[in-house]
């Protein structure tokens, strides 16, 4: 795809999601209420992640996904503490940091960079930043809501993590038999 082709499709793509956005205000009663954003500095924070990624796609470097999911992801986190008040939940939020990586690497693949970037390990990172957050989340009280049922979720990540080794280690010998 072109450079200007790519411009072209950005930018098309950003009028139907504002378009759409306008809809839903419009025709959706209490849809502004129900989305709340209110214009504070971790908005800003999240607005540069997207304004990395509409300049990494203008100037057709979509690699640019990867840092522009960061700082979006960074910015997405502190507006729900701005939010609700909740700091310390960072002490197991971060984990989520090398998800919004993988998440970018996805989105870059997606855009054109499919020769530099692997699928599986843009999907191993957020799989790992995920069973990372139920860990941290299990050990700084993040499921006291569910009640005695909160290490049902470190059971599944284990279950997850070890299915993944075994499924590795099964099609590794299968390549090399």
């Amino acid at each position: 795809m072109g450079k200007r082709n790519r411009t072209t499709l950005v930018l098309g793509i950003l009028l139907i999601l504002v378009g759409i956005y306008y809809v839903l205000v419009n025709a959706v009663p209490g849809f502004s209420d129900l989305l709340n954003i209110n214009f504070s500095w971790p908005v800003i924070i999240m607005l540069v992640g997207a304004g990395l990624l509409v300049l990494g796609l203008l100037t057709g470097t979509p690699d640019m996904a990867v840092p522009a999911f960061i700082v979006a992801g960074i910015g997405g986190i502190l507006y729900y503490q701005n939010m609700t008040g909740n700091w310390g939940s960072w002490s197991y939020m971060w984990t989520l940091i090398p998800g919004f990586s993988g998440l970018g690497m996805v989105a870059a693949w997606l855009l054109g960079t499919r020769e530099k970037i692997s699928i599986r390990s843009a999907l191993d990172t957020i799989g790992t930043s995920l069973v990372l957050l139920v860990v941290f989340g299990a050990i700084f009280g993040a499921f006291r809501n569910l009640g005695p049922y909160w290490p049902v979720l470190l059971i599944v990540a284990g279950v997850l993590v070890g299915a993944r080794a075994l499924i590795k280690g099964r099609s590794d010998t299968v390549i090399k038999g």
